[in-house]
């Protein structure tokens, strides 16, 4: 998640990814198809872990460490067999971000990964989860484990889920470079599509989904700007200790409060499309050398993380219904 002015499972439920729904009505239900929880657990785990290392040297755009993030993250694509377009893998772009010195060009890359849907396919849910984090500062790694290596973590596991059983719509699955140093990617992604802007459906952006314990909930952020979307995740039941809330995005929402425009999902806002935001409250460890990977309560994360899938797979079903 972008900073603002500082730099600062339940044992029944950890077995279940809730990556299906079934229709009451017209309203979709997410209801839990059974997965291996030993082996689900262990890979949502092992991402954020590596990702979030200190030979990550915290992720930063241009970096080193970036790189060796975005390595990773193609080859896990690569082994689930998700596919690129046919623009490629990856979209590099050049653009000036902040730093605390002030304005400096930076080189990202983000990274792209295509899904076809069953049912429309020539309309796109980008799924989007930014991978670089702030780097190194005054000799101190900042790992990011919760800010992003969870959301990117978060959204693999999607991924494998949408390859064991397909969306209805296209998906692409981007991972998206230069957020921390002003949403540079996702501007870039927005400017240049690989598909015609008009036939993405929406954004769905994973920001920080571990550290749910903080208050229990995971916050749906753009259902004040798209209330088409509260009814279809209203019904979602809470997994372990940790259910979805909905806010942070109304006019009274001020400052730190309202996060309308906090993480990559802005790009596509202030583009027109329809957004939500999937994110955890903030925490201690925020944007601080302490967001390691240790800090992570597995059990909270991975019922964050059947909540996302349980959100993608009900806003799947009820758009162009």
């Amino acid at each position: 998640m972008i900073p603002f002015r500082r730099l600062a499972l339940s044992s029944a439920a950890a077995g279940l990814l809730l990556s299906a729904c079934v229709t009451d009505g017209a309203t979709p239900v997410a209801t839990p198809v059974a997965q291996p929880p030993a082996a689900f657990q262990a890979q949502l785990l092992e991402d954020v872990r590596i990702l979030a290392s200190d030979e990550m040297q915290g992720r930063d755009t241009g970096a080193p460490g970036g790189e060796m993030a975005r390595n990773y993250i193609v080859g896990r694509l690569d082994a689930l067999g998700v596919g690129a377009p046919m623009m490629g893998r990856l979209q590099p772009w050049e653009m000036t971000g902040r730093t605390r010195e002030g304005p400096k060009t930076f080189n990202g890359v983000n990274i792209i990964g295509v899904i076809p849907g069953t049912r429309v396919s020539d309309k796109y849910i980008v799924v989007t989860a930014h991978y670089d984090h702030v780097g190194v500062s005054n000799g101190q790694i900042y790992n990011g484990a919760d800010d992003n290596a969870s959301g990117v973590a978060t959204m693999l596991a999607l991924a494998a889920d949408l390859k064991r059983q397909a969306p209805e719509h296209s998906v692409l699955i981007v991972a998206l470079d230069g957020e921390e140093r002003g949403l540079l990617g996702a501007k870039h992604f927005v400017e240049a599509p690989p598909v015609p802007l008009e036939s993405i459906a929406m954004n769905l952006n994973f920001d920080m989904t571990a550290r749910a314990e903080t208050d229990g909930k995971l916050w749906v952020t753009g259902t004040w700007q798209n209330p088409q979307f509260r009814p279809v995740l209203d019904r979602i039941p809470a997994d372990g200790a940790v259910a979805l809330a909905f806010g942070k995005d109304t006019p009274q929402d001020i400052g730190e409060d309202n996060w309308v425009e906090s993480s990559d999902h802005a790009a596509f806002y202030k583009a027109q499309i329809p957004f939500l935001y999937l994110g955890v409250n903030y925490h201690p460890d925020y944007h601080r050398p302490s967001d390691d990977f240790e800090r992570i309560t597995p059990s909270v994360f991975v019922s964050a993380t059947n909540l996302s899938i349980a959100s993608f797979r009900a806003l799947d079903q009820s758009l162009d219904r």
